[in-house]
């Protein structure tokens, strides 16, 4: 997959830095996890000593074209697919990770990690949930202070606050990283007083599963 460059981060006295996302992996982790595939370029020339970043992901949702059974899939996330025009439809914050990249001389890749899960009651795990094909634009905000040196001195520097990225992330990536963990199952998040009630409901018919009580549940209500 093809590196997609954000905007290189120039100012005097500090190292010029671009930054962009070269690929996107599920990663080896207990939890579901995504793995971007960060590179941090040097434009000026010279060495960087290290450098701490602090990045923002976020889904950049109104870049998206969503098709008809897409947008009924994310009512409960920007609303009424009718009202996104009006401003429903906005940004999602992904995840704050931290990453620090250690002393290269022009370039270095490293992996800036995603947590990921089925909660759709937070946003962008309901925005993941409902894209099924295509990409999801990402938009990638970075912070942090860079190490370098002068005249053999070390010196540090702010990263420029307009240092960013943008990135396609594949939703089969999603998808692919969901299914590694949970291969034959979707998760669904209740509060005690209702995982009783359903409790209840599912002994006093003696249904041999939560898959047969949520069945039995769906047939009462078409009735």
């Amino acid at each position: 997959m093809s590196a997609q460059h954000g905007q290189p981060a120039a100012t005097t006295g500090v190292p010029g830095l671009r930054f962009s996302v070269r690929g996107a992996a599920a990663a080896h982790a207990l939890a579901p996890t995504i793995a971007l595939e960060l590179e941090v370029e040097r434009i000026d020339g010279g060495a960087v000593r290290s450098l701490m970043l602090a990045v923002q992901v976020r889904i950049a949702a109104p870049r998206r074209r969503h098709d008809s059974p897409t947008r009924a899939r994310l009512r409960g996330v920007f609303g009424a697919p009718e009202q996104w025009a009006t401003g429903s439809l906005t940004s999602l914050l992904w995840a704050r990770p931290t990453v620090t990249v250690p002393g290269f001389e022009r370039a270095a890749v490293v992996e800036l990690l995603l947590p990921c899960s089925y909660d759709t009651q937070v946003a962008h795990d309901g925005y993941l949930c409902g894209v099924r094909d295509g990409t999801i634009p990402l938009e990638l905000l970075f912070s942090g202070t860079v190490f370098f040196t002068v005249g053999g001195r070390l010196q540090a520097a702010q990263v420029p606050w307009e240092s960013e990225a943008e990135y396609a992330l594949p939703a089969a990536v999603w998808q692919q990283t969901m299914d590694r963990h949970f291969p034959d199952g979707r998760w669904l998040r209740l509060d005690a007083e209702r995982l009783d009630r359903l409790a209840e409901f599912r002994a006093r018919r003696a249904l041999p599963s939560w898959e047969a009580t949520v069945d039995a549940l769906l047939q009462e209500a078409r009735r």
